[in-house]
């Protein structure tokens, strides 16, 4: 019993002298953490800030200016997406019934003039083929009838000179001569015919064509609809593809019927999409829908906007920005002063004469130079407005050379 008991003992005196031992090793782990993170911090802080001396800022054109309040025009502001222009899209059919051999394209593809979408076994070639074959084998045997008759027309006439034979023969022999060459005339224009809608299809082989017809792109352009598939037999008033050229684009914005008052024709628009952060394409009203959505209370107004990057594309969404009459006293710097990093605007603060940080903004409309701050940026704070990039290149430099 007492051998018990002192074993108890013994356990819990080695329980006792292990627990410190444990909390301070957790201590010094909790502590090795927070070093890590104050260091991973600082080296963070370090990362946003950049440090040019004051001579290197002048050699770079580099101007500080205080962010103020200033009058800028008001602009209305709406949501649109991109469309094609309808004067733009082709609606490519087959000239005539056939069977679909080959489709070369998808929706979404980009073709050139000319470029061969599909292969058509044509079934209405084939048959103006074998009438063209007719035709013209009557042709030549019309000819060969005609140079027969013409000797029947000469022995008559000389007979008729001498009195051998009576003279209503020559007459009726010449008649017969002079029919045979309007039967003649009347098989070479049938054959004109036909040659022309051979080559209609594309076929210009005519006598042996084959009865393959290439369905060609009239001009540059996306594919944006399709209802083509190998093996179906198409009328010719199927419409098989939707061929836009989109080189000039519609952005498409629904305005509201209490604002349509601020929009007029020719106005110019500013657009900005989430997919190019921190840029704007221009475009013009073009046209203001008469109709009003009962349910919405908003008209149609398309902005006409170059797109011969063709980094628009149908259906992105956009944000159309009219501007307006009005004016109103807002926070804005100079527009150069807004710069793009990690698809995120910002601008560079100076927190002492040669060292800046870069603070992250939310940008509102951009007028006469000037672009409006929403949050990020008080009022006074001197913000570089002129040689942002410059300072955007020694902060990006930095932290390439970090990364090595």
């Amino acid at each position: 019993m007492k051998g018990l008991a002192l074993l108890v003992i013994c356990g819990l005196w080695l329980l006792s002298c292990s627990k410190p031992k444990a909390e301070r090793e957790t201590k010094a782990e909790v502590a090795k953490q927070e070093a890590a993170t104050e260091e991973k911090e600082k080296s963070k802080g370090e990362a946003d800030t950049v440090e040019i001396t004051p001579e290197a800022q002048q050699r770079s054109g580099i101007v500080v200016t205080a962010a103020a309040s200033t009058p800028m025009t008001q602009h209305l502001q709406v949501t649109g997406s991109v469309q094609p222009v309808d004067s733009s899209i082709a609606h490519i059919r087959p000239a005539a019934r056939g069977r679909l051999l080959e489709v070369l394209v998808k929706v979404g593809d980009r073709v050139t003039a000319g470029q061969v979408l599909a292969q058509l076994d044509n079934i209405e070639a084939g048959e103006i083929s074998a009438q063209y074959n007719s035709a013209r084998a009557d042709l030549q045997r019309l000819k060969i009838q005609l140079a027969a008759q013409q000797r029947q027309v000469e022995r008559n006439r000389r007979l008729a000179e001498i009195g051998a034979t009576p003279q209503k023969d020559y007459e009726f022999s010449l008649a017969e001569q002079q029919g045979m060459e309007e039967s003649i005339r009347a098989q070479e224009s049938t054959i004109a015919g036909l040659s022309t809608r051979l080559r209609r299809f594309g076929i210009r082989e005519e006598g042996n064509a084959p009865s393959t017809t290439a369905i060609r792109a009239p001009f540059a352009g996306v594919i944006i609809h399709m209802a083509a598939a190998p093996g179906d037999v198409v009328e010719s008033g199927a419409e098989l593809f939707s061929l836009a050229n989109l080189s000039i684009v519609y952005v498409q914005a629904q305005v509201y019927e209490k604002d349509l008052g601020q929009v007029r024709l020719g106005q110019p628009a500013s657009i900005t999409l989430e997919s190019y952060p921190g840029e704007q394409f221009k475009g013009s009203v073009a046209s203001i829908s008469d109709l009003i959505d009962t349910q919405t209370r908003t008209a149609a107004v398309r902005c006409q906007v170059a797109n011969t990057s063709g980094r628009l594309k149908l259906d992105m969404l956009a944000t159309v920005q009219f501007p307006t009459s009005m004016k109103r006293a807002t926070l804005s710097v100079p527009s150069d002063a807004v710069q793009t990093i990690d698809r995120k605007s910002v601008v560079f603060i100076r927190t002492s004469p040669a060292r800046f940080s870069i603070r992250q903004v939310e940008t509102g409309v951009t007028s006469e130079g000037r672009t409006e701050i929403v949050k990020g940026v008080s009022d006074g704070e001197p913000v570089v407005s002129k040689g942002a990039f410059a300072v955007k290149s020694v902060l990006l430099g930095k932290e390439l050379g970090e990364e090595k």
